[in-house]
């Protein structure tokens, strides 16, 4: 079970956490006379600014502390009203609780992100703000999200755990809102095992996720932050991290180009495949092509086809599915009310999520639903032999039904 940077792990990134561990540098920071721009994170850093075309990218332990981070700056008072969709990481909806928000669920369509006509109905007078989640690689409706953001005078956030390097009309994702958040875990485009990032063009946001990140200091702790900006904990990206980082960041255009072959391939053999359509993609050239991933015509085929295969619905798919989060079930607008989130609120998403299978291209997760497909090192004969055995599969259910 692994993502695509594990796929293309070599010497490279053995040689740098080598470096590492000979200087005897640990941490990010460097002390006495030691130059603190030779370390691996602050090198990532800025090369991660300089790809992207922002001013600020800060490592971290977590994409969900990146989040959290983001959202402590935006000053979320009681009452206040997040708007993500339906089908996400539970981490989106827990960073905002935690920062004191409340989430507010929306329909997803058929690009398996948020649906713009949900968002609009979703906002009210208690609204603040958006979170784009880009799910399993692809882009959500940015233009159309950020027009809604600027009519009703909302930030957005993006959070591109899933989806990094992707683009949307050009533009890289998480550079489309106030700021971005994305993983480096072992199930993402690019891995350092785990850690995460945000990036930022507001200097003032960058701050004060720099101060809560690492005990309320100043950016690249050039002194102690104001009192505005918090004490701050200790969510730091370590040096063998971003050793890591550093090197996976130089291989994105590799293994993005590598996605896109692979899938382009996968496609062409399933060309014409009865029973279902592919997922709708709102900007082919920016995704990130991890995944192939099916809306069938019935939820009844899509459950044969899944179990002939030994996989499962996206809506089975764990912490994924705002119905399979657990936890939410207890959040409540009042101790001991009623339930803010039930299974089934979402009838549009539950839907779609019902019917929908996913296929690996660079992420194999069977918690996620992609458990059966190939991967950025399958040869041709190994992706048409998959494409045959998930058409046969196919054809067989549709008989049965």
């Amino acid at each position: 079970m692994t993502g695509p940077g594990i796929h293309f792990i070599d010497m490279e990134e053995e040689e740098a956490v080598l470096d590492v561990l000979r200087s005897r540098n640990m941490s990010r920071y460097r002390f006495d006379d030691q130059p603190s721009n030779s370390s691996y994170v602050y090198r990532f850093e800025r090369n991660l600014e300089s790809s992207f075309g922002v001013k600020h990218a800060l490592g971290m332990n977590s994409c969900t502390s990146a989040l959290w981070s983001a959202l402590m700056h935006l000053k979320l008072q009681p009452g206040d009203e997040v708007i993500i969709p339906g089908y996400l990481f539970v981490a989106t909806a827990a960073a905002v609780i935690f920062a004191g928000g409340t989430p507010v669920l929306c329909e997803i369509d058929e690009s398996l992100t948020l649906d713009p006509c949900g968002v609009e109905s979703c906002v009210n007078r208690n609204t603040v703000g958006i979170i784009a989640v880009h799910m399993l690689g692809a882009p959500a409706r940015m233009d159309r999200l950020c027009a809604i953001a600027d009519r009703h005078g909302l930030w957005l956030l993006e959070d591109t755990a899933q989806a990094f390097g992707g683009s949307f009309q050009g533009r890289k994702l998480g550079t489309w809102g106030l700021a971005g958040v994305t993983s480096l875990n072992v199930f993402k485009i690019l891995t350092a095992g785990d850690g995460g990032v945000l990036i930022t063009d507001d200097s003032d946001l960058y701050a004060t996720t720099f101060a809560l990140h690492d005990h309320g200091s100043k950016p690249l702790r050039r002194g102690v932050a104001d009192a505005k900006n918090a004490l701050g904990l200790n969510f730091r990206m370590h040096e063998l991290t971003g050793a890591v980082a550093w090197v996976q960041l130089r291989k994105l255009p590799v293994i993005l180009s590598a996605l896109h072959h692979q899938k382009a391939l996968f496609l062409e053999a399933l060309d014409g495949l009865p029973g279902a359509v592919r997922r709708q993609i709102n900007d082919p050239r920016g995704e990130c092509a991890t995944v192939a991933a099916w809306i069938f015509d019935q939820e009844e085929l899509a459950i044969k086809v899944a179990n002939e295969l030994g996989i499962r619905t996206i809506i089975h798919s764990g912490k994924h599915y705002y119905g399979n989060i657990a936890a939410l079930s207890q959040v409540s607008s009042i101790p001991g009310g009623e339930s803010l989130y039930k299974k089934g609120m979402l009838p549009q998403t539950d839907g779609i999520l019902s019917r929908s299978l996913i296929l690996s291209v660079g992420v194999s997760d069977s918690y996620l639903g992609s458990g059966f497909g190939i991967n950025p090192h399958s040869s041709r004969e190994e992706i048409i032999k998959v494409a045959f055995t998930f058409r046969l599969a196919v054809e067989r259910a549709l008989n049965q039904i």
